[in-house]
């Protein structure tokens, strides 16, 4: 199983920081990611609840659908569907709370790489790994952006 945990103090206004997280639009902007878009909008707002997004980091793409939306504090999601691994996907959620200074960013994710045994001893750690890279570089970028 993998398990992804990275937390970041961000100066930054906590409704600046939902709104650039829930946006997968503006995800484009950052380093790693090729490509991002909403697939299918949410129930109440476009990036809300019920959201289908994509995601294409080059390497790996997914579906992950939004599963709850709380402005501004919380944001879950589950991968629908990976490529080229296969995942099952149990949480992702990333958590703001305003703290001095900025907002506190709690961003987990957790789940499997369903490929027998070479997933748990070799692929599990490999993408829990890169993921922790990956989310913390996401938002140390986040926190020098400009133009948000």
């Amino acid at each position: 199983m993998f398990n992804i945990h990275v937390e970041r103090v961000i100066s930054k206004n906590i409704n600046t920081v939902f709104d650039v997280l829930s946006d997968v639009g503006r995800y484009s902007k950052f380093r790693g990611v090729r490509m991002a878009k909403i697939l299918e909008p949410g129930n109440t707002e476009p990036f809300g609840l019920g959201a289908l997004r994509y995601v294409d980091t080059g390497p790996v793409q997914f579906n992950e659908r939004i599963t709850q939306f709380e402005r501004p504090n919380r944001l879950d999601y589950k991968i629908e569907r990976a490529r080229p691994l296969p995942f099952r996907h149990e949480l992702g959620s990333i958590t703001l709370t305003e703290v001095a200074g900025g907002t506190k960013v709690v961003w987990v994710s957790k789940g499997r790489v369903n490929i027998p045994l070479l997933g748990r001893l070799f692929f599990d750690k490999k993408v829990e790994r890169q993921g922790n890279q990956a989310f913390g570089s996401l938002l140390k970028q986040l926190a020098q952006l400009e133009d948000v």
